[in-house]
């Protein structure tokens, strides 16, 4: 024993054997170990780094060697000597005291025989105050080493996914790693990874016949899951419920081909799958199955499978029980009838988008089940709740109303799979229809079914009229969804019955005047479509007083609007309502033989001057420019060569507005006419086909000084209807359009229009090019055979037109395809190309060499691209049929090489820069 202040000596053996001593069982060898160490620990040798040091071995020795170096029996005896070694260091230093917490925790979390831990360790230490900290440390460190032994169980269920991609799975699935994954797909740590880990594995037995024998080890265990479902669904534990149902889901969709096959064997994970939609109370894991649910009934519905479809009928049957009640709107804890989510509306939007899924799923019910039998199950729904809580119904209060509503809902997912000649359930389901309560979200159903089922009503002309009442006065609800609702029925009745109720077309006009005001602007559409239906199946001598009947008070709202529109606001409204004298265009076009007097033709030409007007006052305004030249395109659309009479005004009319608005809605109109009057040529008489021309001509040389005053880059949308006027003008006047002395200014305008970016002008300029090209070979673009003199009159001027100014044309395009031009238009820069090569490859190919030279310095190196330059000339010279498309593909490449390799440049395309588009006619 040291005296007068001498340190004792401390050999490490002999603290070693101190400490090994401490583990012994003799008490008396114990005491003096622990009065040994103790003394050692107040030494100047027990350095504080020294100590956590070992502090941070033993808790490495206890986290990885625990099970392998220690003996059970002698478990106790660690933990009482790091109770201890947590007394000593209680009042500090800090990080030693927590690294031994720590040491205590993993201890506690590896011995599962020390069942009471925390009342073990509180006693242990409580019996000083310094010790408090302690207990507060262990507390702590306590949970988050438990959170770490699941990080490993987490890291172990993605190790196995991943190696699933690498290693054979039959492997995986005889290992005992089976085991682990099973267990975990129940554990409140790991049931998630554990069942994405297992859905992987089912994934990879899809081929039945290959995995019989995995599927023979899988499926008895999947079956051995099913248990749990309940239990998870009582204990309200959405994510063990969630696991268990994707991975039964994934179990049946792997093995879809074999229940099909052997539906007896599988019946249980049929029935595990459907046990979990009907246990998901919340919502939360049903969408998991729909999957499964489809592709079974893809199989079922085969004649080969006809006796799986016998076996899983009642399934199906069951199901749809099922997603009745799940498609029941929420009772709201509130008790807030109009706010059903309790102010949540993201969950309100799921639930609709939800209900709409689960009505896929009934289809599939009803295929596999067959129509009468799926609507039988809707019938007694509504029956049900018919007898059960009609009587129960007041003015204010419709009990649980949720519980009807359902099979309505059913009842519209079901239409398209309802055969309009249905006798049996649907005779029973209407009348009953009508009698729905006045409560809004039922009513809003109520009136999507009858606009559903109008085919079948129009074959079933008896259950008419009690549904057309019920829309018409569901007109007199405050409700706006109810009131759009039938506004959509109404086009649809009007639509499918409209020779039912071509009699009603008088009484129909009077309430459609009176509801149209009340109308939100898409509503006003639809039953403006429904109302023309009915006036269009009228006798033709009958179109033009039903014309006037139904147009003259929209002609006149039209001109009160007209008056009033003094700010945006009210021209947006003008806007609007043309669209609706533009439906009636589109779909009242009676029978006539062409010579004959078209009666609709004669009421558009009394309006036709007031749309001039109102054009004219709004000429500045582009949505009401659109929509009189939409009304107007649509009239020469619906009755082509019978709009004669009306030519010369209209085509003033839209002279003069693109003149002065450049629109091209104006080149539009311009199209349709040229078109039309083309392709009914032999109604027309030459003195028209001539004034079109010359129209056309006009509208031509009016875009033409427009392109010298702007850039491309201004007017895409103009350029865009330009071209596509072009095409049409190509395809029907070819033999005036390329001898014109406008060919050239059109060329020059088409090679300016390339510079764009925009995906539409360029199409449709790309398009022109191609056609135009295209009279330079054999082949033209043209709706009639052209004489052999004209078509190689048209050839020469085609290639004369080439020799001047296709240059130009390929240093465009390629500067489009290496650099400016959209993903979707390589295509059809590569055919101008291609066209160019085939009508003049030796200086096609000399232009295409000349503006590799105009790219940037560095971009693109001289041995690459002469390179490119010669596989493109062996392939010219080759003779082969094939050449061109080889072709294609050398420049596809180059082309994409240069893109992926070089940015646009932010200055401009410098040498590439297109030359600017004069025109002096």
């Amino acid at each position: 024993m040291a005296t007068n202040g001498a340190q004792e000596a401390f050999a490490p053996p002999d603290v070693m054997a101190a400490v090994m001593t401490m583990r012994s069982g003799e008490q008396e060898a114990k005491k003096h170990a622990h009065e040994y160490l103790e003394r050692f620990q107040k030494s100047s040798n027990a350095e504080p780094e020294a100590t956590l040091f070992a502090a941070i071995t033993l808790r490495g020795k206890i986290t990885y060697d625990l099970s392998t170096q220690v003996p059970a029996s002698e478990l106790p005896a660690l933990r009482n000597q790091i109770l201890m070694l947590l007394k000593h260091f209680a009042p500090g230093p800090k990080p030693i005291r927590v690294q031994l917490c720590v040491c205590l925790a993993i201890l506690a979390i590896q011995m599962k025989e020390w069942s009471d831990v925390l009342p073990s360790v509180v006693q242990s230490l409580s019996d000083s105050p310094e010790s408090h900290a302690c207990i507060l440390d262990f507390l702590r460190v306590l949970p988050e080493e438990v959170t770490e032994g699941r990080k490993i169980t987490l890291s172990l269920m993605e190790c196995i996914t991943s190696w699933l991609r690498e290693v054979p799975v039959a492997d995986v699935i005889k290992s005992p790693l089976m085991d682990i994954v099973f267990n975990g797909t129940t554990s409140d740590n790991c049931s998630q990874e554990a069942s994405e880990c297992l859905c992987t594995m089912l994934r990879e037995t899809s081929d039945v016949d290959e995995s019989q024998e995995m599927i023979e080890l899988l499926f008895p265990r999947i079956i051995s899951l099913k248990p749990q479902v309940a239990k998870a669904a009582e204990e309200e534990d959405t994510e063990t419920l969630k696991a268990l149902t994707k991975v039964f889901a994934t179990a049946a969709e792997s093995w879809v081909v074999g229940i099909a096959r052997q539906p007896a064997h599988f019946r249980p994970l049929v029935d595990a799958v459907l046990e979990c939609a009907l246990r998901d109370t919340e919502r939360d894991v049903i969408e998991h199955t729909f999957t499964f649910w489809y592709e079974l009934k893809l199989y079922l519905v085969l004649d080969i499978y006809i006796q799986g479809r016998m076996e899983l009928v009642d399934v199906y049957s069951k199901l749809v029980d099922i997603l009745l009640k799940h498609l029941e709107y929420p009772k709201p804890e509130s008790g807030n009838e109009n706010d059903l989510f309790d102010g949540d509306r993201e969950q309100e939007e799921k639930f609709r988008e939800f209900r709409h899924q689960m009505g896929d799923t009934l289809k599939d019910c009803c295929e596999v089940m067959g129509v009468t039998d799926c609507l039988t199950k809707v019938l007694q729904a509504i029956q049900l709740w018919m007898s059960k809580y009609a009587s129960q119904v007041t003015n204010t209060t419709v009990p649980h109303w949720q519980e009807l509503e359902a099979p309505l809902f059913s009842m519209r997912a079901l239409g398209r799979m309802v055969d309009k000649d249905e006798s049996i359930v649907l005779p029973q389901l209407m009348p009953l229809l009508v009698q729905i309560p006045s409560h809004e979200k039922l009513r809003f159903a109520t009136i999507m079914v009858l606009g559903r089922y109008t085919e079948w009503t129009a074959a079933h002309p008896e259950y008419l009229e009690p549904q057309f009442s019920y829309i018409v006065t569901s007109f007199q609800s405050d409700s706006k969804e109810i009131i759009r609702a039938a506004a959509l029925a109404i086009k649809f009745f009007c639509t499918d019955c409209k020779h039912l109720l071509s009699g009603q077309v008088l009484q129909l006009q009077e309430f459609y005047d009176q509801v149209l005001d009340k109308l939100p602007e898409l509503s006003k559409e639809e039953i403006t479509e429904g109302v023309a239906n009915v006036v269009a199946c009228q006798p033709t001598e009958e179109v033009y007083r039903l014309l006037k009947l139904y147009c003259d008070p929209l002609i006149q709202r039209l001109m009160t609007k007209a008056n009033n529109a003094t700010d945006e606001e009210g021209k947006l409204a003008l806007a609007d309502h043309l669209q609706l004298i533009t439906i009636f265009v589109q779909h009242v076009v009676p029978p006539v033989s062409p010579g004959q007097e078209n009666p609709a033709v004669k009421y558009w030409q009394e309006v036709f001057p007031i749309l001039s007007t109102v054009l004219d006052n709004f000429l500045s305004f582009t949505p009401i420019c659109e929509r009189v030249c939409r009304c107007w395109r649509n009239m020469v659309i619906s009755h082509r060569t019978a709009m004669a009479p009306l030519l010369p005004d209209m085509a003033n009319k839209l002279a003069g507005g693109f003149n002065n608005s450049r629109e091209g809605c104006f080149l539009w109109v311009t199209s349709a006419i040229l078109r039309e009057f083309s392709e009914a040529r032999e109604h027309v008489d030459q003195a028209t086909t001539e004034n079109i021309y010359t129209f056309f001509e006009a509208q031509t040389t009016t875009f033409l000084r427009v392109m010298t005053e702007l850039q491309p880059k201004e007017l895409p949308d103009v350029i865009d209807d330009f071209f596509r006027l072009l095409i049409d003008a190509l395809l029907y006047y070819p033999q005036r359009l390329i001898p014109s002395h406008l060919l050239r200014s059109v060329f020059e305008a088409s090679i300016y229009a390339l510079t764009l970016e925009q995906r539409d002008p360029l199409s449709s300029t790309l398009h022109f090019l191609r056609d135009l090209l295209s009279y330079g070979g054999n082949n033209p673009a043209t709706s009639d055979r052209l004489p052999e003199d004209t078509a190689a009159e048209i050839r020469t001027i085609i290639k004369n037109l080439l020799v001047t100014l296709g240059e130009g044309l390929v240093k465009q395009v390629m500067a489009g395809m290496m650099i400016t031009f959209p993903r979707d238009c390589f295509a059809d820069g590569s055919g101008v190309l291609l066209a160019l090569f085939d009508l003049v490859p030796l200086e096609t190919h000399q232009w295409v060499a000349h503006t590799i030279q105009l790219l940037p310095e560095g971009t693109v190196s001289p041995a690459e691209a002469n390179r490119f330059l010669i596989k493109v000339k062996e392939k010219l010279e080759s003779g082969d049929p094939s050449a061109m498309k080889n072709v294609r593909a050398i420049l596809q490449d180059f082309t994409n090489t240069y893109r992926r390799r070089n940015v646009a440049p932010r200055d401009g395309l410098g040498q590439l820069e297109a030359t600017r588009f004069q025109f002096s006619g």
